[in-house]
């Protein structure tokens, strides 16, 4: 579970994207005007869809606090991209914080044998089994389910999972767990693997949250193979400025000893 520290901030905050952009300003780095608000050696108004795209999915992220600073974040992207997503910023989801979710919630306690509409985007938990979305979807009751309400948390998987953990005595009363592939048995892959990734991850089929929720919408939504293509074309071009901006790292001395020791063991067995 997330620890609250004493006089922090409120579990969460409604925000924007413009907001989220507002906390990675530097003086010194001069901003792009254009609409997506980055800096100008990283600007991606060109690949950014002039208007949000319309979705009958309704997105919301919880995004842990450290992420808002992050200079690697995609949320703050894809909240220009598509126009119904909302972003809550902190360490939980419970009733009050968002109308939305608390009206779903008195939906659900009031008709429990009601189909949910609700869906949170988390590989499984100790608490929670989590559907793949595919197999989800192709259960009867799903299939005839539109415009749903897909909740997603941005985090590293540490603080992801403790959101999860923290989230799931109210999210459990009305959303569903899906998740897509993955395999904790096998590495991450890192930005050198895929054009896809900005950030090593933990194991395989881990996602930034902005292709996570591309992937599904690719589920959900009539037009989803097209929303999918435009997001994902997007953070390709954000992990092809970074790869361009990576510096030579030198190696460790001690991962350097380490080698020459192992050669030398070679050369002489």
């Amino acid at each position: 579970m997330a620890v609250e520290e004493s006089g922090s901030p409120p579990d969460t905050i409604t925000t924007t994207g413009d907001d989220l952009f507002s906390f990675q300003d530097s003086p010194r780095r001069r901003r792009c005007t254009g609409g997506c608000d980055r800096p100008v050696s990283v600007c991606l108004c060109d690949t950014i869809p002039k208007e949000p795209i319309l979705t009958g999915t309704q997105v919301l992220i919880l995004q842990h606090p450290h992420e808002q600073r992050h200079k690697l974040a995609t949320v703050p992207v894809l909240v220009k991209c598509l126009r119904n997503c909302t972003i809550l910023v902190g360490r939980r989801l419970c009733y009050g914080h968002s109308p939305l979710l608390d009206s779903l919630h008195d939906a659900a306690v009031e008709n429990p044998d009601h189909q949910f509409r609700s869906i949170y985007l988390f590989p499984g938990t100790n608490s929670s089994t989590a559907v793949e979305i595919g197999q989800f979807l192709s259960t009867p009751t799903a299939s005839h389910i539109s415009n749903y309400m897909l909740i997603a948390f941005d985090g590293t998987w540490k603080h992801a999972k403790e959101m999860v953990d923290a989230s799931l005595p109210f999210l459990s009363k009305f959303a569903v767990p899906i998740c897509l592939d993955y395999d904790e048995k096998e590495d991450g892959g890192t930005m050198f693997d895929s054009d896809l990734i900005l950030r090593k991850e933990p194991f395989s089929g881990c996602k930034s949250t902005l292709e996570a929720i591309a992937r599904i919408l690719h589920y959900l939504e009539p037009n989803g193979a097209e929303i999918e293509d435009k997001l994902v074309q997007i953070l390709r071009v954000m992990v092809g400025f970074q790869s361009c901006n990576l510096r030579p790292t030198k190696p460790r001395p001690k991962l350097l000893r380490k080698c020459k020791r192992e050669k030398n063991d070679v050369n002489t067995s």
